[in-house]
């Protein structure tokens, strides 16, 4: 599930994230080795005001997706945050749904374990900020199945909608791609690279319309 070529969520989003300086625009180095022209960071959602709006936008998303899942699952650590406020929202609306997170190191004492939160159960909703390479979603997915539930999507805040790579080498399908047919999980995404560049084109900042044009030919080198 990708966000249409037209979508108001998708642009009010995007504009949120560049005002907010989640959404960074210059010279950076992807963990691919590739020199992005943007850079998105929701690590930089820092504050309460941003994080309420942010799950805004996550809700949002989720209750027009039509995706049907009993509770969230947060990966450590961005997932965490993530999903305890997109739970906070989603009750707020009316969908009250439990949440969980995992810690990154086994806990020996107290209730133990890698699973905080509550019980696994049901169909299982993955929160996160992006989809890099696939790697928190598998490792997810597994300590969701390890648990007795089933992962049933993924909801994501940016698809870079971006070539991933396989052994250095730049692959046929995004990372993003990789989850909806390999691991079989519908993935929705509040806005796309694609929506951030109707963005930047039709603005009335000079400033921001002058990214445009990198942006989007790094999206000619590397898009899906």
């Amino acid at each position: 599930m990708t966000t249409p070529a037209v979508d108001r969520l998708a642009r009010d989003f995007v504009k949120f994230a560049v005002e907010a300086g989640v959404l960074r625009f210059g010279e950076f180095r992807t963990k691919a080795g590739r020199l992005s022209p943007y850079f998105f960071n929701a690590g930089l959602f820092d504050d309460g005001a941003k994080l309420g709006r942010l799950a805004e936008f996550y809700a949002s998303r989720l209750l027009d997706s039509g995706l049907a899942f009993d509770m969230v699952f947060g990966p450590a650590y961005k997932g965490i945050t993530l999903a305890a406020t997109v739970a906070v929202e989603l009750a707020r609306r009316g969908r009250n749904v439990p949440f969980a997170y995992n810690r990154k190191e086994a806990k020996d004492h107290g209730e133990g374990g890698v699973l905080v939160g509550a019980p696994m159960r049901g169909r299982v909703l993955i929160v996160d900020d992006v989809i890099s390479a696939g790697t928190s979603v598998r490792e997810s997915i597994a300590l969701i199945r390890a648990a007795g539930a089933t992962p049933c999507g993924v909801a994501i805040a940016l698809d870079r909608q971006e070539r991933a790579t396989d052994d250095g080498r730049d692959a046929e399908w995004s990372a993003v791609q990789y989850v909806t047919r390999q691991l079989q999980l519908d993935v929705a995404a509040i806005a796309t690279l694609e929506d951030l560049l109707q963005y930047l084109a039709s603005g009335d900042d000079p400033a921001l319309r002058a990214h445009a044009a990198p942006v989007r030919a790094y999206r000619e080198r590397y898009g899906v």
